[in-house]
This record gives C-alpha cells, structure tokens and sequence, in this order.
C-alpha cells in the first residue's frame, strides 16, 4: 500500500457498528441488502395513500438527515424516502470500493429496481445532484421530475473556497488533513462545515447544531469516514474530467424529466455563476435562485424549496397524480444514448 493512500477498509460484514443514528419524530429508518451494496433509507411515513414515490440524493459529507425538513414539509405531496449514499450516514462502505459518481449513480438505480418504487421524484444536492443528473438521463423511466439543489456539475474556473474541498480528491491529502485536525473537536469541525455550507450559519438553531456535533462525533469513530470522503471527492473530480457521451454536462443535456434547479447566492462550493449554464442545459427547466442561501438551501430555505417543487408539480401536471396507471414515461433507452441497465453508464 502506497503510504499516500488512506489504510484499506474492511467488508461491511466485519465493521463495527458505531453509536446510533438519530431518527427525528415521525421517521423510519430501515436497511436493504442489494449485490455488492447495502444502503440505509430514511422514511417519513405519507399523509395519505396513493401520493407518488420521491428519493432524496444528498451530497458528499453529507447523509439522509439532510433531507429530513423538506421531507417534512412534502409529506402531503409524495412519499418520501432519503438514502444513505454508501460509505456516508449510517450505510456501510461499498464492497468494491466504488466511489464515483458513476458507483453512486448505479446504487441509486439498483434500489429503484429491486425497490420498485420507479419512476419517483428525484431530489439531489451537490454530489447527490450529479448523482441524479446521471440516473435520469442513463434510466429516463425511473425518473418522474428532477429537483437539483446547487448540483456539482462541471466548473471551469472553480471557487476558491472550493479548492480544499477539490483537494481531497489527491491522494494522501486526506490523510495529511487527519493528522493536522487531529485535536479539532468535534464542535470546531461543524462550525467549519456549517461556514462553508450556510449562506448564514445563524440560521442553524442551538438543537440542529447540538445534533450536528453528535452526528460528527459518530462519524469520526467510522474507520471508512475518511476514506469514503477522499475517495468521493476524487470521483467528482474525476467525472468533471469525463468528456462525450458521459460527460455530466451532455448528460444534462439527454435529461427528458420535467427539472427544478435551486441556486444559492451565497453558495461557497458551487458558483451561483453556473445556475444560467444550467438553466439552458436542462431543457424547459425552472429556475429559483436565493441570494440569501448558501449550498444547502433545502436545509436553509426547505418552505421555499418545497413550493418551489409543488409548483414545478403543477406545471408539469404531476400533481395528483397516482402511480397506477402512468404510461407516459419513457422506456428505459428511449433517451439519445441512454442505457436500459444500472450496467451500462460508463466511468
């Protein structure tokens, strides 16, 4: 083993399990085993039978906790859930190490099939956002709408308040970050992440910070923690580079599903700049920008956000309806290019 790379993690089946997940009122969590992947999905149970399937997508660091406001906010409008990418949450690392956007993107959709929960509302931030960009232009027919919360698409000139995350993405830098953070509290290290992510930290109440350190101090004892946050950084770095067919951008492109794009003005980690290049990649899309927010606006904003995507519902003519009965969307390869299998997206 190089002595730049982070140590090898075990299998999931040899982890220790640490601490204990927080689960707000009127949420569920539950585990499912798919080949090579075992994911842990957040739930919140509908207000009423028959509203359509939603998943929520969030970014890298981040977990299905990140979802919980606006899940709460949308229980009227479609059946939730929110999963923990694996390697992040409470959702062990992969068993084959894959980390790319490409390996994210594949356990998505793997769940989608065996969940049969298809064609949902997708919701995606950051790297959940690339993430749902590559699912709903590779599988068109799991895909009802798109919502993209400042997604991690391609920038040609990055931010400066960016590049530490960018960093590490190199190898051994994870590794030199861990040594240096070493007598970093836990308190310290979500005041950071806060700054970075907020358009105003201010806004984070004593109780979400008091459960944001717990969060953190739980996965500081996860042996995987770092790995999984140095070897998926790398894969977005590595999918900005992708070009053709798989670049992120062309993938936009092929997107059929009805999308929602949310931009925060205070955004340290995606430009606000890029929310017009987008604008015009996703075809027919709608537009919301909050100057106030920063790169999770579903956290800052979810009321907002949430009647953002009702009206995107109504526009699209998707509210009300049930999933029987839906012949409309089209079949998995209908899109330029797509792919009818999770097997067939490259990268």
């Amino acid at each position: 083993m190089s002595s730049t790379e982070l140590p090898f993690v075990p299998p999931a089946n040899v982890l220790p399990k640490v601490g204990t997940v927080r689960v707000a009122e009127g949420e569920r969590l539950r585990s499912v085993e798919l080949p090579g992947v075992t994911l842990t999905m957040r739930s919140r149970p509908p207000a009423r039978e028959g509203l359509p399937p939603a998943l929520f997508v969030h970014g890298l660091g981040g977990s299905s906790q990140n979802w919980s406001a606006l899940m709460a906010l949308l229980d009227d409008s479609v059946d939730g859930e929110a999963l923990d990418l694996p390697g992040f949450g409470d959702s062990p690392p992969p068993d084959d190490g894959n980390y790319s956007v490409t390996g994210h993107a594949r356990a998505v959709i793997r769940y989608l099939d065996a969940a049969g929960r298809g064609p949902v509302h997708l919701f995606g931030n950051s790297l959940g956002g690339a993430i749902a960009t590559r699912v709903a232009a590779v599988r068109p027919d799991l895909v009802r709408t798109l919502t993209l919360v400042s997604p991690a698409l391609p920038e040609i000139r990055v931010q400066r308040t960016a590049v530490p995350t960018g960093l590490l993405a190199v190898p051994g830098v994870a590794l030199l970050f861990t040594r240096l953070t070493r007598e970093w509290t836990a308190e310290q290290r979500v005041r950071g992440v806060m700054a970075l992510c907020y358009g105003d930290p201010g806004r984070v109440t004593p109780e979400g910070f008091s459960n944001a350190v717990q969060e953190m101090e739980r996965r500081l004892r996860l042996p995987y923690f770092w790995d999984a946050m140095a070897r998926s950084a790398r894969g977005i770095v590595n999918a900005y580079t992708l070009g053709g067919e798989q670049g992120l951008w062309r993938q936009a492109e092929r997107v059929l599903a009805p999308t929602l794009l949310v931009y925060g003005g205070r955004d340290q980690l995606v430009g606000f700049r890029m929310a017009q290049k987008a604008a015009r990649a996703f075809r027919g899309s709608r537009m919301v920008t909050l100057p106030d927010a920063g790169h999770v606006a579903m956290m800052e904003y979810p009321e907002t956000v949430a009647l953002a995507f009702r009206e995107l519902l109504e526009d699209s003519g998707e509210l009300g309806v049930r999933r029987a009965g839906r012949t409309d969307r089209p079949a998995a390869g209908d899109a330029a290019g797509g792919a009818g299998t999770d097997e067939s997206m490259g990268g």
